[in-house]
Parts: C-alpha cells; structure tokens; sequence
C-alpha cells in the first residue's frame, strides 16, 4: 500500500499504511488477525483513502455555468395564473349565458298532444 500521511475527516492523521502482513510470520499474522487490530487498520485506511479521492474528484469536477430554478424554470407565474385565467372565463361564460335573452319554446309546444 502506499506510504505517506493520509488526513482523515476528524482530524487523525495516517503516517503511515497499514501492516504488510506478507511479512510477519504465520503466528505474527494470527495473533494480528485475531486481535482485529489488522482490520480496524485496513477498514479506517481505506475510508480516509475514498475520502481523500471524494474531495480530490469534487475539487476537479467542472462548475455548474448556468442558474437553476425550482419549478417551472421562471418561464411562467405557474399554476395560479392558470387557475385565476379559467376562474375568469368561467365568470365571464356564465355573465354571458345571463345575458342572453330568453327563448321563445313554442315550437316545442306542437309535439304534445294534450
């Protein structure tokens, strides 16, 4: 694994990577084992390794040029312009429809055999 200081997010600093367990003998390597002491090791050096990598790639990532906006982008004043226009047609439809003058149904009056 590689050596150097590795930062981790709470301040710990790795000087250096965890036990090369190639080169202990079998009941050195046991013992480690065991112990669970490798695994801590192992498990913490490779978060502050995807940490390291996470806050590398963010800082390299291309920045966002253009604004977003939530909902409908600005493009209208959204649904209660909608709302307000149908509640005016609907207003205008009915003064319309009472204005009108009554018919006159006699026509309808020929069909009734009283």
């Amino acid at each position: 694994m590689n050596s150097g200081t590795y930062q981790f997010r709470g301040g710990n600093n790795f000087t250096n990577a965890p036990i090369d367990r190639r080169r202990l003998n079998k009941r050195d390597r046991s013992d480690l084992n065991q112990s669970g002491e490798y695994g801590a090791q192992a498990t913490a050096y490779k978060r502050v390794r995807a940490y390291n990598a996470q806050n590398k790639m963010m800082a390299n990532r291309d920045q966002r040029t253009t604004d977003r906006t939530p909902g409908t982008g600005g493009q209208s004043a959204g649904i209660g312009l909608q709302q307000e226009r149908y509640r005016q047609i609907g207003q205008d439809n009915q003064a319309a429809k009472a204005n009108r003058p009554d018919m006159d149904d006699s026509m309808y009056d020929i069909y009734k055999t009283d």
